[in-house]
């Protein structure tokens, strides 16, 4: 997990954040969510800011709606807040249960081929084009070869089931930039963790941006994809680690308590939501069953707060392929989608196909929910369809009309 360390702040510098505060805020906040974890709900499940969410702050919110930061922080804050109380209420778990399973992996799946793409993009490997949208970019460009010098030697540590290969990718990738000039050396490699000043309370004190009618599909999507970015991952963890019992997870309420803790803490600092993490399975895999593996996690986080100087080394092109390997991996939940019902399967192509394609996380969302109660209302199916998946389709109509796509009357 200690990649998030470097691409965390890669991804929120991008909107404008202060790289050094989001490494410390990083770090303090996966702290925090890996002992609530650890001593509230007892789980080898650990928790830090989740790549999905980072993605859709900045590429969606701050560069797709030209949000600045500080006020789309804000609505981070207000959808923590929420989603707190909802953890606490119990609705989230309602929620969960009432989306189909196609479409959370669909949603899974779609983010991930987001991810990569944003990989792609950072790492020189997809360039804009006036005449296609995209192409390849040029091999003659040195530091493209970087990028594909560490998904080469990522893909071939994870074949070879190497425990911490995207991690070692990293620094291999490092090393070469370091080597080759590519990269500048370092001035120092520890040293204090930076302050977090620059991002931390900044939300709070945006809070009036939030009257922002705009800001209202801004949260909305905050409070969604934070309901279904942990949940899923718990249950596949928990099923992993012989946890679940007559299908269902003891503690789960404690678990998400857990993630809605950590998440608002993170949006007073100043980091986007928290979320389990899958790669956790690989301490399952080798005997983790209680919160002593999580707490474990906190504490070599601890320790990585020294490391900050080594953020310089850390460019888009090292940083790329583990985006693209995470894409690999959550891409993997398409497999769990029943393509064979048409009444599924083009709900589920469009949430997948919409993210990438309007490089915004919240449209590919609305595309699936939108089409979703329709198909399978005509196909003879309504019975199947939760009345909360219709409330759930004004929502986005609402959304939509918010965010300007519908054309307004």
């Amino acid at each position: 997990m200690a990649y998030i360390l470097f691409v965390n702040p890669s991804v929120l510098g991008a909107a404008g954040m202060n790289k050094g505060a989001i490494f410390t805020v990083t770090a303090v906040t996966s702290i925090l969510g890996c002992l609530l974890m650890a001593f509230l709900a007892n789980y080898p499940i650990a928790i830090a800011p989740g790549l999905g969410d980072n993605a859709f702050f900045t590429f969606s919110v701050v560069l797709g709606m030209g949000i600045p930061w500080p006020k789309a922080m804000a609505g981070v804050f207000v959808a923590s807040v929420l989603f707190t109380i909802l953890s606490f209420l119990k609705v989230r778990e309602i929620v969960i249960d009432a989306i189909p399973k196609d479409l959370k992996m669909a949603m899974a799946a779609g983010i991930g081929i987001f991810i990569a793409f944003v990989g792609l993009q950072g790492g020189g490997i997809i360039v804009a084009s006036k005449t296609s949208l995209v192409a390849i970019g040029s091999l003659t460009v040195p530091t493209t070869w970087l990028t594909i010098f560490g998904i080469f030697v990522i893909a071939i540590l994870m074949a070879r089931k190497v425990p911490g290969a995207i991690f070692i990718g990293l620094v291999a990738t490092t090393i070469l930039g370091l080597v080759t000039g590519l990269i500048a050396m370092p001035t120092h490699i520890i040293s204090l963790a930076p302050s977090m000043a620059p991002t931390f309370g900044v939300g709070v004190m945006h809070l009036s941006s939030v009257m922002d009618p705009q800001m209202w599909a801004v949260v909305l999507i905050f409070l969604l994809v934070a309901f279904f970015d942990t949940a899923g991952t718990l249950i596949g963890l928990a099923q992993q680690a012989g946890i679940m019992k007559d299908n269902k997870m003891p503690r789960i309420g404690r678990a998400l308590m857990s993630d809605s803790i950590s998440m608002l803490a993170g949006s007073v600092m100043g980091t986007t939501p928290t979320a389990a993490y899958v790669e956790s399975s690989a301490g399952i895999a080798v005997g983790g069953r209680t919160g002593l593996t999580s707490l474990t996690v906190a504490v070599l986080f601890g320790f990585s707060m020294l490391f900050s100087p080594l953020l310089t080394v850390v460019t888009d092109q090292v940083t790329a392929p583990a985006l693209i390997i995470v894409g690999v991996l959550m891409v993997s939940a398409l497999k769990e989608i029943h393509w064979d019902k048409f009444e599924i399967a083009m709900p589920a192509f469009l949430t997948v196909v919409g993210m990438p394609l309007t490089y915004n996380i919240s449209y590919g969302i609305a595309f699936g929910f939108l089409t979703y109660p329709i198909l399978m209302t005509v196909a003879g199916r309504c019975k199947e369809v939760n009345y909360i998946m219709w409330i759930l389709f004004f929502v986005f109509i609402l959304l939509l009309y918010v965010l300007n796509i519908v054309p307004k009357a």
